[in-house]
């Protein structure tokens, strides 16, 4: 079956990897903000068990420098491009899809509504995807944090206030110790958590807000298989995007697209509606095949 493959904001770098970033369907920007950050100090990257850590701080050449010199160069890829932006206000999101509006090049904007690594902005996710709505046209796909008991709540909100889409989920914050000297192994302490222990996680947002709200999902959190990207898809997922695997292997969308071409019905059960929501539907019901 074909899935949409799409990388996780900030786990690559199409200029630098350009061969990798054709390989999806859609390649995702580094998120963007209205002015320059360096981000925050290093440490801010450390490996777990299960996972890894990151407090980048969305480090990024602001919007200014994002059009004037990487847009151009991403526009020669040739590959369907995504924006993420994000801000520290209303007016920040506001200013950001306006300036993106007009730029034919730009199929969607993403917005980092979730990053644990910097203050959040005082308004509600509701309130800044309304703020990004009255400034473009350009569907809008939410990225919601799962740091939250019912993240259909959130869901519901940004569906009311504008959002054409979702991305689920953001890393989830955690907190790793050197062994020796029992301090954090970041300068900044916690960070964004990633990896395969995200993935049950990852799942059980998306299968909530499937139910929730019928807006389609990119599901993203811990896949590194063509099993995972199923997962995914049956939770009620219409899209996958690889994260932390990206870093460790750079060929997982081709590896993964041959995983996914080779899979085969599960024997004895028949699909209502193929394998997308099966999991959500079976919940209630499933269709069992008399053949």
């Amino acid at each position: 079956m074909r899935v949409p493959l799409l990388n996780a904001s900030g786990c690559l770098d199409a200029l630098v990897a350009p061969a990798v970033a054709t390989q999806l369907d859609a390649f995702v920007t580094k998120t963007v903000t209205p002015a320059s950050r360096e981000g925050n100090p290093p440490p801010r990257i450390a490996e777990t068990d299960a996972g890894m850590l990151n407090s980048i701080g969305l480090q990024n050449p602001g919007i200014d420098a994002f059009l004037r010199v990487h847009l151009p160069e991403l526009v020669e890829l040739d590959v369907t491009l995504w924006v993420s932006v994000g801000g520290f206000s209303a007016s920040d999101y506001f200013e950001m899809c306006e300036r993106l509006d007009g730029e034919a090049a730009i199929e969607v904007i993403e917005l980092n509504l979730s990053c644990p690594n910097v203050e959040e902005a005082p308004e509600t996710a509701a309130d800044l995807v309304a703020a990004a709505r009255t400034a473009t046209t350009k569907p809008l796909y939410a990225k919601l944090s799962p740091a939250t008991w019912d993240v259909t709540e959130s869901a519901r909100a940004v569906a009311d206030a504008g959002a054409d889409g979702l991305s689920l989920v953001n890393t989830i914050r955690g907190l790793a110790l050197d062994a020796g000297s029992r301090r954090p192994k970041l300068a900044r302490g916690p960070g964004g958590y990633s990896g395969p222990a995200l993935r049950p996680i990852a799942l059980a947002c998306v299968h909530a807000c499937a139910v929730a709200v019928d807006l389609p999902i990119v599901g993203m959190g811990g896949v590194s298989s063509g099993d995972d990207v199923l997962d995914l898809v049956a939770a009620g997922a219409s899209a996958v995007a690889l994260g932390t695997v990206l870093f460790v292997d750079p060929l997982a969308p081709a590896r993964i697209r041959g995983e996914l071409a080779s899979v085969a019905t599960p024997p004895g059960i028949v699909f209502a509606r193929g394998i997308h929501g099966f999991a959500r539907d079976s919940v209630s019901h499933h269709v069992l095949s008399s053949d």
